[in-house]
């Protein structure tokens, strides 16, 4: 049996900003700072990407974290409100056909 986990690590915010602070103003590349954190080198480079993205250095368009958990929200707000709409429209339905009779 593997030794992996199927589990993902949880990592602290300070943790994060502490190793893309150390990426960033290393000379080694990310992978070998990720090896010397014992984080995946998947992990750090996208904690990077965001880091970029959330100081405005990132490419055209890249949301910042904030952007992202606005966007979350929405989407949650957007979906909840369409099986809101779908209820009411069964529901219309319903007390239509009922009138009818």
């Amino acid at each position: 049996m593997s030794s992996k986990s199927n589990f993902s690590k949880r990592y602290t915010a300070e943790f994060k900003r502490d190793a893309v602070e150390l990426a960033l103003s290393s000379d080694k590349t990310v992978t070998e700072v990720a090896r010397d954190l014992g984080v995946s080198p998947e992990s750090l480079r996208g904690w990077v990407k965001q880091a970029k993205a959330d100081r405005g250095q990132g490419p055209e368009g890249a949301l910042t974290g904030d952007e992202k958990e606005e966007l979350r929200r929405l989407r949650r707000e957007n979906r909840e409100q369409q099986q809101t709409i779908e209820i009411l429209k069964k529901g219309l339905a319903f007390f239509a056909k009922e009138t009818v009779k």
